[in-house]
């Protein structure tokens, strides 16, 4: 196939990769080695980040945590060989760079980024820059990890970087004129959905500049996952308005016995990072370990049938929306992301 990038959605087709919603991170890692391979995944020590540790580990990997809270990494990484866990806060621009620091002093190089850690439909707060806590850690503490791991990406001369995204992009895309919501009412959807579309926007410009170096970027969607705490913080009230959970705040059975386990969830970031069938393949959404298919509108959601929740919004790859997030990034981080 052609080394090309995802221009208008020209690459949103699925494969077909041979696998599917219920394919499991076991299924898409068979036959892979990734020994002499060093990754690192944000967020490897709850929910898919954790499932995706075990599953490069088992595969030979040696895998870098970075965490905010050492002493949960520590218990849930408990008895796993081959993992370091590292202080860092996405919240925080210096933890970043002090991470970044400390990687590249005991290694040159770095064949797998997975930005997986984020934070999903919490009130709003702000960082110590003033910017929204679902944009600063979803997408620019991403953004920065990623500028500054980038040396080691270029050395790897064939590093692929994973944007753990969401099908909440569909929620919302990223607003040019107020992205921090200084002049306009807080909606938590909404600065969850713009987050999740900054992911996708992120991948296809890094792909399109980084391809060069051999680096690739795929932006995920893991499905809907059950064992997660990614909805921590969220209101009861956004998951019964979405008709997942009762009156009394349990998530129905119905939709439960529909929801991904853990394995199914990291089966996407786990393909996206080690498949060989995308070896020319670059700056795709993906779902359901594949490319996913465009939405043109014609894809009717529920919420309360997760299978449903599928495809991507075009102004999530836009390729002029995405280099103009990439400056903005760089103005809103203070930091240059050269690639050369």
């Amino acid at each position: 196939m052609k080394n090309t990038h995802n221009h208008i959605g020209t690459l949103q087709h699925p494969l077909p990769s041979g696998f599917t919603a219920t394919s499991t991170v076991h299924d898409v890692i068979k036959g892979i080695d990734l020994s002499n391979k060093t990754t690192i995944i944000t967020g490897g020590y709850a929910g898919i980040g954790l499932e995706t540790v075990k599953t490069f580990v088992a595969a030979g990997a040696t895998v870098i945590v970075p965490a905010r809270d050492i002493a949960k990494a520590a218990s849930n990484l408990r008895g796993l060989p081959n993992v370091t866990i590292e202080q860092m806060d996405l919240m925080d621009p210096d933890s970043i760079d002090q991470f970044a620091r400390r990687f590249k002093e005991t290694h040159d190089t770095l064949h797998i980024l997975v930005n997986n850690a984020g934070i999903m439909w919490v009130p709003l707060q702000r960082d110590k820059r003033g910017y929204e806590s679902q944009l600063a850690t979803n997408h620019l503490g991403h953004f920065q990890l990623t500028a500054r791991l980038w040396p080691a990406l270029k050395k790897a001369r064939g590093a692929r970087v994973i944007n753990v995204s969401s099908f909440g992009h569909q929620m919302a895309p990223f607003n040019f004129d107020d992205p921090n919501f200084l002049h306009r009412e807080y909606e938590t959807l909404q600065g969850y959905g713009q987050s999740k579309t900054a992911n996708n926007l992120f991948t296809v410009e890094l792909d399109k500049r980084g391809k060069q170096y051999g680096v690739r970027a795929y932006a995920v969607h893991p499905g809907s996952v059950n064992g997660t705490d990614l909805g921590r913080v969220a209101p009861m009230a956004l998951f019964q308005q979405m008709g997942t959970h009762d009156e009394a705040g349990n998530i129905k059975p119905e939709v439960a016995a529909k929801l991904k386990t853990v394995e199914q969830g990291a089966a996407t970031t786990v393909w996206c990072a080690t498949s060989a069938q995308l070896q020319n393949i670059g700056g795709v959404y993906c779902e359901n370990a594949d490319i996913a298919g465009l939405d043109g509108g014609d894809i009717a959601k529920n919420y309360a049938e997760p299978s449903s929740l599928r495809g991507v919004q075009p102004y999530s790859i836009d390729s002029e929306n995405a280099k103009r997030l990439w400056t903005l990034s760089e103005e809103m981080t203070g930091i240059s992301f050269p690639v050369n």
